[in-house]
């Protein structure tokens, strides 16, 4: 396997995608391949799920994981949406045990950005950029002339007597039966509380819901430009092997 063509994992609350990415341009060699995240989410049960994707695909070579935890020297220092077992836990070392590869692992918001920073609407933008993956939770990236600010976990900032994430995520949409106006409402608040603190350039919006960003969009009153991105779902494999390969090479 060429050293450009890196299997990228995307692990998250409620699926595990992965895909081998050609990390020059970006673009997917094979079909993403999705299975659900395991319950519990172990670091055993999740482990097995990243081995039987690598070997879904024959693949050899180098891994590189989206992980949603803040992550500091490849250890998970939280476990909001995953399993508790997996905190203080080397997520590298579990998963290089049992994929025997080498396997770089970052934090799944931070690797999306870094698809969208390097081949999407953010590459080149001055400023400050900020990426939100929409989905169980809400992961952050927030970039400065194109340079990464890790493990900002915007999702967890006190909002609404709570977290952001548990007032206007993907799962409490669905949890709360929320409208497409009533959901827009909310994200529109919450972006409005970070353009007050940021002054961002640019928002990009990405996760699950970044596919249905013409049914929300026009519920937003924002002064900063938001698009949805340019990978939607795809951004976190893609990312992923984006930061392995800057890690390794």
């Amino acid at each position: 396997m060429e050293k450009e063509h890196i299997l990228g994992l995307d692990i998250g609350g409620t699926g595990i995608k992965g895909a081998v990415i050609e990390v020059k341009t970006g673009k997917l060699l094979t079909e993403r391949v999705k299975i659900m995240t395991p319950e519990p989410s172990t670091p055993e049960a999740v482990g097995k799920v990243a081995a039987e994707i690598k070997h879904k695909f024959g693949f050899e070579g180098i891994i590189g994981c989206g992980f949603p935890a803040i992550i500091k020297n490849g250890v998970a220092m939280s476990a909001s949406n995953i399993d508790q077992s997996w905190l203080n836990t080397d997520v590298q070392e579990v998963l290089g045990r049992h994929t025997g590869s080498r396997v770089f692992v970052a934090n799944d918001a931070d690797v999306a950005g870094m698809a969208e920073q390097t081949f999407g609407f953010a590459a080149n933008q001055p400023g400050t950029v900020i990426v939100l993956t929409i989905g169980t939770g809400i992961g952050s990236a927030l970039f400065y002339n194109g340079v990464l600010v890790p493990n900002t976990e915007f999702g967890h900032l006190k909002f609404h007597k709570s977290i952001a994430e548990k007032y206007t995520s993907n799962a409490t949409r669905k949890e709360k039966d929320l409208s497409w106006d009533e959901f827009g409402g909310r994200l529109n608040e919450f972006l409005k509380h970070l353009e007050f603190i940021f002054s961002p350039n640019l928002f990009i919006l990405g996760g699950g819901l970044s596919k249905k960003f013409d049914l929300y969009k026009e519920f937003f009153a924002l002064e900063t430009t938001i698009v949805p991105a340019k990978f939607q779902n795809e951004a976190g494999v893609i990312g992923a092997a984006l930061y392995a390969h800057r890690m390794n090479f």
